[in-house]
């Protein structure tokens, strides 16, 4: 077992057991974001002891605003290069795998088959998303979804729930009904904000990587999203069951809110 005293506050408030276990596990994030990132750091913090990260990015300076690799001196870097420093730098006996590629629908199969405890995903761009989502739910990987920060300025509107329980949420809705064409209707659990999105915020992209639009994003939303998403991981490995108003098994079918 590696050396754990440097976690001696988390060992105070999970016990040594529980950390000794997420010291074994192997969490898989899905883009290093605003959301990404800051699971990933919070992930490595708290003793996970095996991560793969994945993105295929680059730091851009509108990135600057709400994700942790990107700074005044790093644009143009690779955000996973870059977070794999900084988890290193946090946990120097943290086994990584590194994957620096775009998160891509052909990619997905062969990502998951680096055979995680648990994954979070963090993809921004729908298509690749629904396509990680169906293959882990059809491989039984656990995992936590992140849904829309973008265009949401109240981080207490945050809650925990299934996919069947998601409203005010642009993302979440197309989710569901692209989801119901595959026959899943439930069991898939998220991070949403019940939030309804500022309209006068959508920006146009160019289409690249699967993404044709974005909210503009206030610096503190993405990170709370990425510390939830992380809670959820968290607390799932170390069996600590959330609330049960916010359970993913206290769902129902077919919300289209």
């Amino acid at each position: 077992m590696n050396d754990l005293s440097w976690l001696s506050r988390t060992e105070a408030i999970i016990g040594r057991e529980k950390l000794e276990k997420l010291a074994k596990c192997h969490v898989m994030v899905l883009g290093l974001g605003g959301v990404g990132s800051f699971a990933a750091e919070f992930l490595c913090r708290n003793g996970v002891g095996e991560m793969t990260i994945v993105d295929g990015d680059m730091v851009d300076p509108s990135n600057r605003n709400r994700q942790l690799p990107a700074l005044a001196t790093t644009h143009g870097q690779s955000k996973v290069l870059w977070m794999a420093e900084r988890l290193k730098a946090i946990n120097p006996e943290i086994k990584l795998t590194v994957v620096q590629e775009f998160i891509t629908p052909d990619k997905i199969g062969q990502l998951l088959d680096y055979g995680p405890h648990y994954a979070i995903d963090a993809i921004d761009s729908v298509t690749p998303k629904l396509f990680f989502m169906r293959q882990a739910f059809e491989r039984k990987i656990p995992f936590v979804s992140s849904m829309g920060a973008g265009g949401k300025m109240d981080p207490t509107k945050l809650q925990v729930a299934d996919i069947s329980n998601t409203y005010n949420c642009k993302l979440a809705r197309h989710i569901r009904k692209k989801l119901k064409k595959n026959k899943i209707y439930t069991g898939i659990k998220t991070v949403f904000s019940t939030e309804l999105p500022d309209k006068n915020s959508l920006i146009y992209t160019d289409g690249s990587n699967f993404k044709k639009s974005a909210y503009g994003t206030m610096s503190y939303m993405p990170a709370t999203f990425g510390a939830t998403v992380a809670s959820v991981a968290i607390r799932d490995l170390i069996e600590q069951p959330l609330p049960t108003k916010l359970s993913w098994v206290q769902t129902k079918h077919g919300a289209d809110l």
